[in-house]
Parts: structure tokens; sequence; C-alpha cells
């Protein structure tokens, strides 16, 4: 036998051995697990409850999105239809849907995050007594439904004299007569922006106040013996790079808190859908196929589209603050 053959004979593993190699794995495996079984009990709820409320759900609506569905025949299998008529044939979809979901996602996400961010160091510079009062003040709009922001905000935004609003610039002679201000498409989605961002400052904001308070001080001291003359180059150069865990975690509910937030515009104006679609946003595409039309293969698809972008809003926040080790 030659030197060649030797070695391939000793490289190929016979069959039992192979499947004995996968017992001792498998075994291997068990007895691990078992060593750890109070570690993995504790856990189990969560992932029984990740499973049944979120990746079955999730692996359905992926499963019915190939399928149309009118939640009274029997799925039928169409394959890649759905997709297709998404992105070629609902003008809705690609006139107003997906891009004012963009534009109110760019807005609000980064705005929200940029917002918190700065409440939250305001805040931190308060002395310990009167701060809880202030993050109560700040935290307590994202405790609110969408149907207190509509009590709150409709005579704010009410289109006739006496709104609020109306009334103020009317008296200061900026307007001239009263603007629609959530009825006028021309407003809609400005209104939705501010009333969103003002109700944005929840967990996130938590989150964002809790690390610039962790900083440790003794940085803040290295950091002036090796240059840093101003508040401002201290937050850049200390404050942000330290906390980077918090604000890859505000960022990430910042962005999926913008796109499930959609719904506002139709809250607002009263109007489903909103004037001229100038509101109408993902979410609300997803509701009247699904909820309206009952045509569950297609919102299913909807919301897959949805899930993609929300991935992809989510890996740039990654990028920007995840680490290597992350």
């Amino acid at each position: 036998m030659s030197t060649h053959e030797a070695e391939l004979s000793k490289s190929v593993t016979p069959p039992a051995k192979q499947q004995k190699t996968s017992r001792k794995r498998i075994a291997g495996l068990f007895r691990e697990i078992w060593k750890y079984r109070l570690s993995y009990l504790f856990i189990s709820p969560f992932v029984i409850a990740f499973i049944l409320f979120i990746l079955l759900p999730v692996l359905a609506a992926f499963g019915l999105s190939f399928t149309d569905f009118n939640t009274i025949q029997f799925p039928k299998f169409i394959g890649w239809d759905n997709y297709e008529y998404i992105f070629s044939q609902d003008t809705l979809f690609l006139k107003h849907a997906f891009p004012n979901t963009i534009k109110f996602a760019v807005l609000v996400g980064p705005g929200g995050l940029i917002l918190s961010f700065i409440l939250a160091w305001l805040i931190a510079q308060i002395p310990d007594k009167i701060r809880l009062w202030f993050v109560l003040a700040i935290y307590a709009p994202s405790l609110t439904g969408g149907v207190v922001m509509q009590i709150i905000w409709q005579p704010l935004l009410s289109g006739d004299r006496i709104g609020y609003l109306n009334s103020f610039l009317l008296k200061l002679g900026i307007i001239d007569e009263p603007q629609l201000w959530v009825l006028d498409p021309a407003y809609l989605m400005n209104s939705m922006i501010i009333v969103t961002l003002w109700s944005s400052m929840g967990v996130g904001f938590l989150a964002m106040l809790a690390g610039i308070l962790n900083v440790d001080e003794t940085l803040y001291e290295a950091g002036r013996l090796d240059g840093i003359k101003s508040r401002l180059q201290e937050i850049w150069y200390i404050t942000i790079p330290y906390m980077r865990p918090q604000m890859l975690f505000a960022s990430v509910m910042a962005i999926v808190s913008a796109f499930k937030a959609g719904a506002i515009g139709e809250q607002l104006s009263q109007t489903k859908p909103t004037p001229e679609y100038a509101g109408h946003t993902l979410v609300n595409h997803i509701d009247d196929y699904g909820l309206v039309r009952f045509e569950m293969g297609y919102a299913a698809a909807l919301s897959v589209v949805l899930l993609i972008t929300i991935y992809i809003f989510n890996r740039l926040s990654w990028r920007l603050f995840g680490t290597k080790g992350e």
C-alpha cells in the first residue's frame, strides 16, 4: 500500500465509529444540560413565552405570506405572487405606505434618540432629591395609550379658532386663518411626528439616564487632566463611548417604536384612511388588508416586509453602537 492510500484510509472513519462519536456527543450534551438544569428551569418561562408568542407567529406569518388566505377557506399556496404584487402593482404601498413609513421612522427614531439623550443628560445634572419628579414627568406620556394622546392633542391641534395652537398663533399674528393641523395633508405627518416624539420618552429614556448616571466620575477627572476643557467634549469623548450599550438598547427601542406608532395618524385625524393617505403607513396598510379586507395572506406578506425593514434599521444601530464583542 502506498503512502497516499494509507493516509486516505486513516482519514476515512468507519460508519460505526461515526455513530459512536455522535452518541458520545449527544450524551455529553445531555449531561451538560442536566448539570445546569436549575438554570434552564429558570429561563424556561421566557423561552416558552418567546416560542409561543413570537417565534411561532413570525413563522406562521412567513408561511402565510406565500398563500391566498381569506380566513374562511383553507390557505392556497401561490408562491411569490403576494411579494410581486407588493413591489410592482400595489400603488398605495409604493406611493404612500412605504415612503411615509420610512420618513416617519427616520425622523422619529433618531429624533427620539437624540431628544432622549439630551433630556436624560439635563436631568442627570439635577440634584437627586428632585430628579425623580422630572423623570416621572417626562416618562409619564409614554404610559398613555393612543386614546389618551388623542384626548390631549386634539384640543391643541383643533382646526377651528378655539383650538389652542390656532388661537395662540392667531393672537401672535403668525397665521391669518385657522389651520387644519390634523386634516390637511400638508400638516398631518408633521403633527404625527411631534405627537410621537412627545410620547417617545419610554424605556429608552430611562436606559439613557441610567447610563449617564453610571459613568465613573474618575473618567471625567482623568479627561480634564488629558486636556478635555468643556462639557461638550466630556459628552463626546467620555459619556457617549462609555454608555454604548444603553445607546444601542435605546436606538433599537426607538426604531421599533417608530415603525409601530404609525397608527397615530388615524387617531389624530379620526379618519380611516387618513386624508389623501398623508399619514398612511405600513402599519395602516397591514390593518387594512388584514382586518378590513380579510386578505390575510397579503397582510402577512406586508408584515414580513415590515419585519425585514425593522431588521435592516436595527443592524444599522448595531453598526453605530455595537462592539466587536457583542
